[in-house]
């Protein structure tokens, strides 16, 4: 199971959503870096569920706690291991799927794939063990921001059908605002009237999470194949839910002609979204994300089990109605952990040509 991620700067993730705990292992921070627990844990109380009416109500309160590679504050160079404690699983509202497969989820594939699943809540395909992803990632977005002054941001853009129009125009400041993390102050009021209409219903939606990374220097992304736009879009690929990622003008280019596309290489347009050729260009880096809508739904569904016998299934248990709200977070400590990763790539080719 491919459960590491980076080149220099890398992760391991591990745990499972009903397990103990849920947590990471973040190698390759250089030593003597500040390590601030305050924003690790603010990071994780974005992510946490039962946050808002929003959210599923399984309360995590994701205290986490750092088992190695910190010393009185600062990184050592060793490994950092962070924990964060499952406290509040109930496994019992998984008991009737342990031989039945849930429409949307990764159940199938996986016990056809490893021969076993773990069915509470998924095990490790569960959205749980990203809780580990965003610690890890609070602590790339605090190097990057000590070393570089490099600042990630994410918002919600669109619920269903609810889409804020010019949305890299507004003041995103204001999206922690409110509980659906939208800009727009109108539009997020809507928003959350109506996935509190469709959690209601006993169903779900999906939307699209904007970002942007501004301040980041030129010359980022090792193409060929480790191109910044395609290390970003596998890292947030990676993400549950998570369907398609566009940079810059996107799909929308595609309605373009050239004259009408390509950048000139200081200030006017950033179709690019900052990255040409696969290397950041020194222009805001913009991207979009599109999560589908959450799987697990208390309508009745069709579905089979493990025999290939046609079944009825209402799943029960706690849910997200809509994944975006708390997805924000998980979108820049990924995000972040991709340019500081390239940061310190780019940090020994400059030492490799200067030998």
């Amino acid at each position: 199971m491919a459960d590491r991620f980076g080149h220099i700067l890398c992760i391991t993730s591990f745990g499972e959503s009903h397990g103990p705990s849920v947590g990471v292992v973040i190698e390759g921070l250089p030593p003597a870096f500040p390590i601030d627990l305050e924003h690790i844990h603010r990071e994780l109380q974005r992510r946490r569920p039962g946050q808002s009416k929003l959210t599923t109500q399984r309360n995590e309160g994701d205290d986490f706690k750092i088992v190695s590679g910190v010393f009185e504050g600062y990184s050592t160079g060793a490994p950092i291991c962070i924990l964060i404690p499952n406290n509040n699983q109930n496994s019992s509202d998984y008991d009737h799927l342990k031989n039945v497969y849930r429409p949307g989820h990764a159940d199938r594939v996986y016990d056809q794939k490893y021969g076993i699943r773990d069915h509470n809540g998924g095990g490790r395909s569960s959205a749980r063990i990203t809780a580990g992803w965003v610690a890890a990632g609070s602590i790339a977005k605090q190097f990057i921001q000590h070393v570089a002054q490099i600042k990630i941001q994410s918002v919600v853009s669109k619920i269903h059908h609810l889409e804020v129009n010019d949305i890299y125009h507004l003041d995103w400041q204001k999206a922690e605002d409110n509980i659906v993390r939208c800009p727009d102050p109108e539009m997020a009021e809507m928003m959350i009237q109506y996935i509190d209409s469709i959690k209601n219903e006993g169903d779900s939606v999906g939307g699209i999470i904007s970002t942007k990374i501004e301040n980041c220097p030129l010359g980022l992304g090792e193409p060929v194949f480790d191109k910044l736009n395609a290390e970003i879009g596998k890292a947030i690929l990676s993400i549950n839910a998570v369907k398609g990622i566009e940079f810059g003008a996107g799909f929308a280019a595609t309605d373009m002609k050239g004259s009408e596309h390509n950048d000139t290489p200081v200030g006017g347009s950033n179709n690019e979204g900052g990255i040409t050729g696969g290397i950041s260009n020194g222009k805001t880096i913009t991207f979009n994300t599109a999560f589908k809508p959450v799987s697990s739904i208390s309508k009745s569904q069709k579905s089979i089990d493990k025999d290939g016998n046609e079944i009825e299934l209402k799943i029960e248990g706690r849910h997200d109605p809509c994944v975006l709200p708390r997805a924000v977070p998980i979108v820049e400590a990924m995000t972040a952990l991709v340019i500081a990763d390239h940061w310190l790539m780019n940090l020994k080719n400059q030492i490799m040509t200067q030998i």
